[in-house]
């Protein structure tokens, strides 16, 4: 605490060194970036991506099975491995790669949706997809491009499973003809770049220790509630709250650039002026386009004022979220720069002649995004991917009770973990999570293992590292996390970050950029204490 000769003196003569920030060393990739709207068809079946996802990740999922079940046998019996679903033999011992289908009793069916004849709203989200009550109504099934098995077994109820996931079961099929596991085996971790060690950024001479700043979930609603938080966050990353001499906060200063993981806005942008409040039905057709008399423009407006106050200091990448002015299905391109007219000063020009855009100051990206950032490859979401997992998960106990697993911290981390060893970013989309028809090619398979892997909009803050089975080889040498070559043993390493939503924790997460340790700014505000009676 400051004493009291540092207020109402005179103001001083001493000189100080002026505060440089670090600078950054960034690339945004296009990996989920779709192309202009002449370029969009929708025409296409939805299932090609899963046909997609099998072919790439079949190969690398069968490469580990081979070397884990070769030569395993029971009763003398050697496990064989099967090239479809369909030429699985009753009674027969052998594994099989493919694409996993949960048939659920509270999975939402759009074809359900397409035959009611009357408009109703949408049902809010569900929690689960699984029913308490009838567990048994769960179907697991392995599907490619021959068909589906179904699977069966006590094995499976310790497996975190869910549609779209790519995996290898050993077993045989029973006399109902379902697949009894007695085992599974998943991808695992890709290969992964040393640091510095891509073709999009060359390592900086004398580049200096840094830090990442994280946080999403701002909340932003256009009034005074968010005027304080957002006022706390912006006066700490411009350096007005001090330094790391003073002792109270990491310094600013080392902060290369901000990454804003979804849900900025927090308020529809829309309201309707002609919603009747009484309980009397609406009728007449539902009216459909744009009504400049709904349009609030206050949530964007002062996201676009914090954006303007803090890029003249620091640069910033923004990704969309579930309530942000975006497209809502995956991926969720950038949200247009038209919606920032004071921020978008600091936006690269548009590309010329088809060529890569340039790495800008304000970069407003994808979600799921992935990029290069102090040599660190990053890939991360806003959170939609985790949420829609847990729906398949069974957090059940002894008794039949289903647990809150949406605010189970540890189970997202679980989930994170599964999603970077599925090798799939995004497994549940299409089924459960609206996605773009790729017809080429799918985005979400995780072609090169990142170093940090995060997700936005969580409860609250948590981060692990996990590690890959095997060495990690890059032209032919093993490399660390840190990308040094001292290291021959080491394989592929993953910081995970659950970044929380900021409006409920007022909490900033920074990472190191050389050791990728984590630390967590939490901003809060003294609510006063009531009068003792």
């Amino acid at each position: 605490m400051a004493s009291s000769d540092e207020f109402l003196r005179p103001p001083s003569n001493e000189e100080f060194d002026a505060i440089t920030r670090v600078p950054s060393h960034y690339n945004s990739l296009d990996t989920f970036r779709l192309g202009s709207g002449q370029d969009r068809h929708y025409q296409q079946q939805y299932g090609d991506m899963y046909f997609l996802r099998l072919a790439k990740l079949k190969p690398a999922v069968e490469e580990i099975a081979v070397e884990a079940w070769e030569g395993f046998s029971i009763a003398g019996e050697n496990a064989r491995r099967v090239e479809r679903v369909l030429d699985v033999r009753q009674g027969e011992l052998c594994w099989v790669a493919g694409t996993i289908y949960m048939d659920m009793p509270l999975k939402p069916n759009i074809l359900d949706d397409l035959t009611k004849e009357n408009y109703t709203l949408a049902p809010p989200p569900r929690p689960t997809y699984q029913d308490p009550a009838h567990p048994e109504l769960t179907q697991i099934m392995l599907e490619d491009e021959s068909g589906r098995l179904r699977l069966t077994g006590s094995m499976l109820r310790n497996t975190q499973l869910c549609t779209g996931a790519i995996i290898a079961v050993l077993g045989t099929e029973n006399a109902n003809g379902d697949f009894e596991v007695i085992d599974t085996k998943v991808p695992d971790l890709p290969q992964q770049p040393r640091r510095w060690g891509n073709d999009t950024l060359d390592a900086p001479k004398g580049a200096s220790k840094g830090k990442i700043a994280f946080v999403s979930g701002l909340g932003i609603t256009g009034t005074s509630s968010d005027t304080l938080a957002l006022e706390l966050l912006a006066d700490y990353l411009l350096g007005y709250t001090g330094g790391a001499s003073e002792g109270a906060l990491p310094d600013a200063s080392a902060i290369t650039r901000l990454i804003i993981a979804g849900n900025s806005v927090g308020a529809s942008m829309t309201t309707d002026v002609n919603a009747d409040s009484s309980t009397k039905k609406r009728t007449g057709p539902k009216k459909y386009g744009y009504d400049a008399s709904a349009y609030n423009a206050s949530p964007i407006t002062r996201l676009d004022s914090f954006l303007a106050e803090i890029l003249p200091s620091m640069p910033v990448t923004l990704m969309p979220g579930e309530s942000d002015p975006a497209n809502f299905s995956l991926p969720q391109q950038g949200i247009h720069r038209a919606m920032f007219p004071q921020a978008r000063a600091y936006c690269a020009p548009p590309p010329a002649g088809g060529n890569k855009q340039e790495p800008s100051w304000f970069d407003s990206v994808t979600n799921p995004w992935e990029g290069d950032l102090e040599g660190w490859r990053l890939w991360g979401s806003s959170g939609q991917n985790v949420d829609d997992i847990l729906r398949y998960l069974n957090f059940a106990d002894e008794e039949g009770n289903v647990a809150d697993g949406a605010g189970d911290i540890e189970a997202r981390m679980r989930v994170m973990e599964a999603m970077l060893r599925w090798r799939c970013g995004v497994p549940t989309a299409p089924d459960t999570l609206w996605s773009y028809p790729f017809q080429t090619h799918d985005p979400f398979v995780i072609q090169t293992c990142p170093h940090i892997f995060f997700a936005g909009n969580q409860p609250q803050f948590k981060t692990a590292v996990i590690e890959g089975d095997a060495p990690l080889k890059l032209n032919g040498a093993d490399t660390a996390m840190t990308g040094t070559d001292d290291d021959n043993t080491s394989g592929p390493r993953v910081r995970l970050l659950s970044i929380p939503k900021f409006k409920e924790t007022g909490e900033l997460v920074l990472v190191d950029t050389e050791t990728l340790e984590v630390e967590v700014v939490k901003f809060s505000t003294f609510a006063g204490q009531q009068e003792q009676q």
